[in-house]
């Protein structure tokens, strides 16, 4: 059974049956590259497989964080001497081999002797375990390709735990099902304009919504209410948050906030390009794209986004076929309904306009020396120049 836990909530997905498949699993594998999420549910897991009555015999840990390919190699190897190795005074034993740092694709991990002793440990598994050795394996990073990976997969009841992509296409959505599930268990209670601002500064990373819902569990008290102020007092403005705050400001209409955001981008090193294609045209062709919806469907002006992804997914095949998608093929309504509550700041003209006038900045900035700062200022003036 796999495991796929990138959300925060765990989906079964069937596995194809083996000849083993009606044996109680005894092979775990915690792996991904969300450190603290792997870290944790591993820890839980072995809590949960170690056995009870076992006392200090009944778990074996063998660290798995590798400086240099000789400890790598010799950390597997003791790994295999464990699980061939009864349980002391009978009982069950569970083998942990923790935090490994050589499954991933770099020179320790393709190095022929880590391969080696990978493939042993391979063979022990598929050899079978004694009916009471249990194992764990937890690691941050694991290259996929490799044949241990494919092997363990097979065998393994396998936990995955991956940072989200902010720059992919969708990612709002899940990481606001990550602050909801983990605000819940603070019983901290965000309004809709506070949990998409936490949402958009965090950006997705697991460690700092775990850092940020701490420091405001402890600020606020026995107050469970989180505003949107105090997210902005809170929680930092990192280059993520100044992008998201720089997109906020465009579709708002609120010409000197963003005029500032950009100058505030460049300052920090960013590229004039970069600040362009992932900020200022995306706002606009989303601002866009919502406004035909609308117009073309009647779609009313939400409040919120999730009225208009509603009214988005009710919409017959034909008429979404053109919108933005996420890696599972399904549309990116998220950011499109979060455009649609600004839509009405907009004629459908200037939007139109906004967009040739991203074309142009963009030619100017690969093809001329003019100031950069110079070039975004001017695109962000004639987007939001002229009106309210």
């Amino acid at each position: 059974m796999l495991y796929n836990c990138h959300v925060g909530k765990v989906i079964a997905v069937p596995k194809p049956k083996t000849k083993s498949a009606a044996a109680p699993a005894k092979i775990y594998a915690v792996v991904g590259s969300d450190d603290i999420e792997v870290k944790h549910a591993a820890a839980e897991l072995a809590e949960k497989l170690r056995p009870v009555d076992a006392g200090d015999f009944g778990l074996e840990i063998i660290d798995g964080a590798a400086e240099n390919v000789d400890q790598a190699s010799t950390r597997i190897r003791l790994t295999i001497e464990a699980l061939r190795t009864l349980p002391f005074f009978g009982g069950g034993k569970l083998v942990w081999l923790k935090n490994a740092n050589f499954l991933a694709d770099d020179p320790k991990g393709r190095s022929e002797e880590v391969q080696e002793a990978l493939e042993a440990l391979t063979d022990t598994i598929s050899a079978g375990l004694g009916s009471d050795i249990t194992f764990l394996l937890s690691a941050i990073e694991v290259d996929k390709r490799r044949s241990f990976y494919k092997s363990l997969s097979k065998r393994a009841e396998l936990q995955i735990f991956d940072k989200l992509d902010s720059s992919r296409g969708g990612w709002e959505e899940e990481a606001t099902e990550i602050v909801q599930v983990r605000a819940k268990k603070r019983k901290l209670q965000f309004d809709e304009e506070s949990l998409e601002l936490f949402v958009l500064l965090t950006g997705g990373d697991t460690r700092e919504i775990e850092n940020e819902l701490e420091k405001i569990d402890v600020y606020l008290g026995k107050d469970r209410a989180v505003t949107a102020d105090v997210v902005r007092e809170l929680v930092p403005l990192t280059r993520e948050g100044v992008i998201f705050d720089l997109s906020n400001a465009l579709a708002e209409r609120d010409l000197h906030r963003a005029i500032g955001l950009v100058r505030q981008l460049l300052d920090q090193g960013e590229n004039a390009i970069g600040v362009l294609l992932v900020a200022i045209l995306p706002t606009i062709r989303n601002l866009l794209l919502a406004k035909d919806l609308m117009e073309r469907h009647g779609i009313p002006r939400p409040q919120a986004p999730f009225p208009f992804i509603s009214a988005v997914n009710r919409l017959p095949a034909d008429a979404i076929a053109h919108l933005p998608r996420k890696k599972d093929g399904t549309v990116n309504a998220w950011t499109l309904g979060l455009a649609a509550q600004n839509t009405h700041r907009f004629q459908t003209e200037q939007l139109i306009d906004g967009m040739k006038a991203c074309l142009a900045a963009n030619l100017q900035l690969v093809t001329t020396q003019l100031d950069h700062e110079l070039i975004l200022t001017e695109v962000v003036v004639k987007i939001l120049g002229r009106g309210n």
